[in-house]
């Protein structure tokens, strides 16, 4: 029952399997756990195998995106309501925290919910007991909650953004997924088992590979949506060659690249440039410089002035970086943790 539920989860990485060892420890205690990770980077698949991996295996887990709903419904929608308890509530209707009793409730974007969800999951956590809304009646229910999200809870807590006691209950234990572009070595894998999949749908007999090119596009490309932008690259890949006998040739990274494509948003780019354009005679190498220094002081405060995620951020090396810094003399900005 279990490896029918499960969806496979593909990796040879170092960073990738130190994550599966840190789901197979945590997995079996009863406990809350944060997954944290950028968009795509397989967040549910993580939150199902700590499911499937403990001992309520065999019983509910339900999911829920708390960034789908408006803070009204995502109440009724976790929490359940009693019948009359709103126009349009005819009948009573149990919310997720009930349906997944003696199971595992995945929250995702947790971020994303109000102060007033926020303190009602914490009485969960704490005491296993909820209120439907509308309802005056305590109900008990047992659920073991999977949070999600892509936001830094940290942050967002010391702001006041997010309850930090509800934090405090949640981070028994937080596991951080490494996003694609720092999993080199897994990218070729995931295509090909996203091709086989695509191809069997599309009633081929046999995926026959990709081309040297296509792996080096494939390897090169810096997957800012991850494994889910890496599923439909390559879907699109497969399903676009004009012979199903051929090998994969060629990766289409943007499809709405065309050159026909309306030009609104291109229109709207001259004019911030042209806004950020001395109107009289300048001096253009100072202005460059300008601009660059300013540049480089959003990516560092952006990236709490941690120097390798900023060099990343700019698409840089380390090094360069460095360079850059010294050249504007900015090398006294307070640092982070390298």
């Amino acid at each position: 029952m279990r490896n029918q539920q499960e969806q496979p989860l593909i990796g040879e990485s170092p960073g990738f399997l130190e994550v599966l060892e840190h789901v197979s420890r945590v997995a079996p205690l009863d406990r809350p756990v944060l997954v944290i990770g950028e968009r795509g980077t397989g967040k549910e698949l993580i939150a199902a195998r700590i499911h499937f991996l403990s001992g309520r295996w065999d019983k509910p887990f339900i999911k829920m995106n708390c960034a789908a709903l408006a803070e009204s419904l995502l109440e009724t929608e976790l929490f359940g309501h009693e019948a009359g308890s709103f126009t349009g509530a005819a009948k009573r209707r149990l919310g997720r925290f009930e349906l997944a009793d003696k199971g595992s409730l995945f929250l995702d974007e947790l971020a994303n919910t109000s102060s007033r969800v926020q303190e009602k999951i914490l009485r969960v956590i704490e005491y296993g007991e909820l209120e439907r809304v509308g309802g005056t009646d305590t109900v008990r229910t047992d659920v073991r909650i999977i949070g999600a999200t892509h936001e830094d809870l940290p942050s967002l807590a010391e702001a006041g953004r997010f309850r930090a006691d509800l934090l405090d209950r949640l981070a028994f234990d937080v596991i951080t997924l490494p996003p694609l572009r720092e999993r080199p070595e897994d990218i070729l894998p995931l295509a090909e088992h996203f091709a086989v999949k695509m191809a069997g749908e599309l009633g081929h007999e046999l995926f026959p590979g990709f081309t040297e090119a296509a792996r080096g596009a494939l390897q090169g490309y810096r997957w800012p949506g991850n494994v889910r932008e890496l599923k439909n690259v390559v879907e699109r890949a497969v399903y676009t060659r004009e012979d199903a006998e051929d090998e994969v040739d060629r990766i289409v990274f943007d499809p709405f690249e065309s050159p026909w494509r309306p030009a609104v948003g291109k229109g709207e780019g001259r004019q911030a440039r042209a806004a950020n354009t001395p109107s009289g005679p300048y001096d253009f190498k100072t202005h460059i410089q300008d601009h660059e220094i300013e540049l480089l002081k959003q990516a560092l405060e952006s990236c709490r002035y941690n120097q390798k995620k900023t060099a990343e951020h700019l698409g840089m090396t380390y090094h360069q970086l460095r360079g850059y810094l010294r050249k504007y003399e900015l090398t006294d900005a307070p640092e982070g943790d390298d």
